[in-house]
């Protein structure tokens, strides 16, 4: 019950009508995510894999203080159901992009791993993303 008064506290907060410079900011950080999405689009296509392909492997690659990550914080990451991340860890596995390993301390762990092949493409790619964030210097720390 109190998650859903915590809920009902935070939708009040939110639930304020934008004025006009709300409206316009909101509606520029939409363009913006938008063209950065397009460009990200052409750029994994261009490369022979799909823009959540290359999410994946950011997102392996990515994981904070470590080089892999697990099927359950990659969904997370990518905002999906476990199951279908499942199915999307298979198909890059059987690209050569990642490959599963299961956990040392705990077996019933699968790490997810990124190959050679998939270090090389994701490197690639994300150099050709970075040129693309100018507008976004936050995620740099430049902002």
């Amino acid at each position: 019950m109190s998650s859903n008064t915590n809920t009902s506290k935070k939708t009040k907060v939110k639930n304020t009508p934008p004025d006009k410079h709300d409206l316009e900011a909101m509606s520029l950080f939409r363009y913006e995510l938008r063209k950065f999405l397009r460009v990200s689009e052409e750029i994994a296509n261009a490369a022979g894999i799909t823009t959540l392909q290359y999410q994946l492997m950011l997102h392996i690659r990515g994981f904070p203080e470590r080089r892999w990550a697990t099927v359950g914080e990659l969904a997370e990451r990518l905002q999906a159901a476990p199951n279908g991340t499942a199915a999307l860890v298979s198909r890059c596995e059987s690209a050569g992009l990642v490959t599963r390993k299961t956990d040392q301390t705990d077996r019933r762990q699968v790490q997810v791993h990124l190959t050679a092949k998939g270090e090389r493409c994701l490197l690639r790619l994300a150099a050709a993303h970075k040129a693309h964030y100018g507008s976004f210097g936050w995620v740099f720390g430049e902002g």
